[in-house]
């Protein structure tokens, strides 16, 4: 029997706790946010994380800077704002006039809620994506050590980072990109994670039976969020996420986890 992942129900859980969690600090939270250019898309995944820090009493001060932007006003637009800030995000994907690397190495590693700082590999805090997807894994009852595991594209803000953090939980991770593997490959996985961005290119014949299927690619199709696995898929799976509600919400709480624990992180530094 398949488990269909609730993503709004594993973050209603989150949020539930983070409140408590909010409930400990007497002081006013602050989670600035640059947002380069206008895209309805990027402008939906932002107003989501509005409405989670209004949630948890968390001020959302935000930057917006012309789609014409260059490197250098977003470096600056990143520094200024997080000197005023407990957590900042850099709201991605950047435009083409923008070096992404460069702006995402002004985001101190303090501030750093999205893991994603490139002036340091070794971030303070895992990626939300990552953890979404072992917290949903540990929900399901799959034990990553141990297991073959799959992740589908190396971006940075899914397939890089989960990688990483099945590794360290013991999984023996490999890698499938346009560039390197063959979607053969998943026949032979425990665990699939995908970010590509690709809709629904994995399909069913794809898969080995039993598989826990992460789904985080969500990509826009004929104006519907769609993710990178056929929904058919689900009859293969023993876990599956479904696009939207997956991944996403999930993620979406762990940008909140992760200020909680730099800004505690902080205040012990300071005591």
């Amino acid at each position: 029997m398949t488990t269909i992942v609730d993503g709004k129900a594993i973050a209603e859980d989150l949020y539930k706790e983070l409140e408590q969690r909010r409930a400990g600090i007497a002081r006013q939270l602050k989670l600035g946010i640059v947002v380069v250019g206008v895209d309805p898309v990027i402008e939906s995944f932002v107003s989501i994380k509005i409405r989670s820090a209004a949630r948890l009493r968390i001020d959302m001060p935000r930057v917006d800077l012309d789609g014409g932007a260059g490197t250098e006003d977003v470096i600056t637009a990143v520094r200024d704002l997080a000197a005023q800030v407990d957590g900042l995000i850099l709201q991605l994907p950047l435009p083409k006039t923008v070096d992404t690397n460069a702006a995402l190495s002004a985001i101190p590693d303090d501030k750093d809620v999205d893991a994603i700082s490139t002036a340091n590999p070794d971030h303070i805090v895992e990626a939300p994506v990552a953890l979404a997807v072992v917290e949903i894994l540990r929900r399901a009852g799959v034990e990553p050590k141990g297991k073959k595991a799959l992740v589908v594209g190396a971006g940075r803000l899914v397939g890089a980072p989960t990688a990483k953090l099945l590794k360290k939980l013991g999984a023996n991770v490999s890698m499938f990109t346009l560039e390197e593997g063959s979607i053969d490959d998943l026949k032979e996985a425990d665990i699939v994670v995908s970010g590509a961005g690709n809709p629904g290119f994995i399909k069913p014949e794809h898969l080995k039976k039993g598989v826990a299927l992460i789904d985080a690619g969500a990509s826009e199709q004929s104006g519907k969020v769609v993710g990178d696995c056929d929904p058919a898929c689900a009859t293969i799976a023993s876990v599956f996420t479904p696009v939207p509600g997956g991944v996403g919400p999930i993620a979406v709480a762990m940008i909140f986890k992760n200020l909680f624990h730099l800004v505690d992180l902080v205040e012990h530094v300071g005591r």
